[in-house]
């Protein structure tokens, strides 16, 4: 654990949302924000991945390696540079489970409908032991389940909370 800067979490729905495309339900101030907590990761923090590559094999789906057009696609460049820089990226070890997904999920019948897509990154920011920030710009499945993830430790920021009001 690296205590001199704070550590993150990115679902990839952050780098989409400061690229700009395919997320029709965020507005100009929802792609800012996601744009400057990318910019502060990569200048302020630390980012989490698993050993196992499956955060970056999510993001290689939806972000260019070649850094352009957008922000998220700098965004991943940056990762695929930085990867191997303790500094900057920091692996964790996850398990997979054939119920939850991951050992590190939460074991808790309140989160049995949590995406199992987005469980691997509650898995690594517990794995961590760092109460990592998680960033999430516009999964409304991490609001739902806030108060069940709260109870685990879980640290979720949300950069675009208006949408998350939307859904209520």
């Amino acid at each position: 654990m690296n205590s001199t800067k704070p550590e993150f979490v990115v679902d990839t729905n952050v780098p989409i949302v400061a690229n700009g495309n395919q997320t029709p339900q965020a507005d100009w101030n929802c792609r800012l924000s996601c744009i400057d907590n990318l910019e502060r990761v990569q200048s302020e923090g630390v980012l989490l991945m698993d050993e196992k590559f499956l955060i970056f094999q999510e993001y290689s789906y939806y972000l260019s390696p070649s850094g352009e057009p957008g922000v998220g696609d700098r965004f991943f460049q940056w990762l695929l540079l930085n990867q191997g820089n303790e500094q900057l990226c920091r692996m964790i070890p996850i398990t997979t489970d054939p119920n939850r997904e991951f050992t590190e999920f939460p074991d808790d019948p309140a989160l049995a409908s949590f995406d199992r897509s987005d469980r691997k990154f509650v898995a690594v920011a517990l794995a961590s032991e760092s109460a990592p920030e998680i960033l999430n710009a516009t999964d409304t499945d991490w609001w739902y389940d806030l108060e069940a993830l709260q109870r685990h430790g879980v640290n979720v920021t949300f950069l675009c909370p208006e949408l998350m009001l939307r859904q209520q």
